[in-house]
């Protein structure tokens, strides 16, 4: 389960957050098919909380997100 694989949920979600950030920034600089914009992707996508992310790119949809995604 989540919660065995990570203790501490507040670093986890902030370390998550991040890369999902970063990719974010790095796709509205680059582009999608930029490759290190993948690495974000798949650091942020290998992690467990599948629904953070979702629940994150409905806001961004809805422009809610509560953090900058201007490279």
């Amino acid at each position: 389960s989540c919660s065995a694989r990570f203790p501490n949920q507040n670093q986890t979600k902030h370390w998550y957050a991040q890369n999902y950030v970063d990719y974010h920034k790095c796709v509205n600089a680059k582009g999608e098919d930029f490759t290190p914009c993948q690495q974000f992707k798949r650091a942020y996508r290998s992690l467990c909380p599948n629904e953070w992310a979702a629940k994150w790119d409905e806001q961004i949809e809805n422009g809610t997100f509560p953090a900058s995604l201007k490279p």
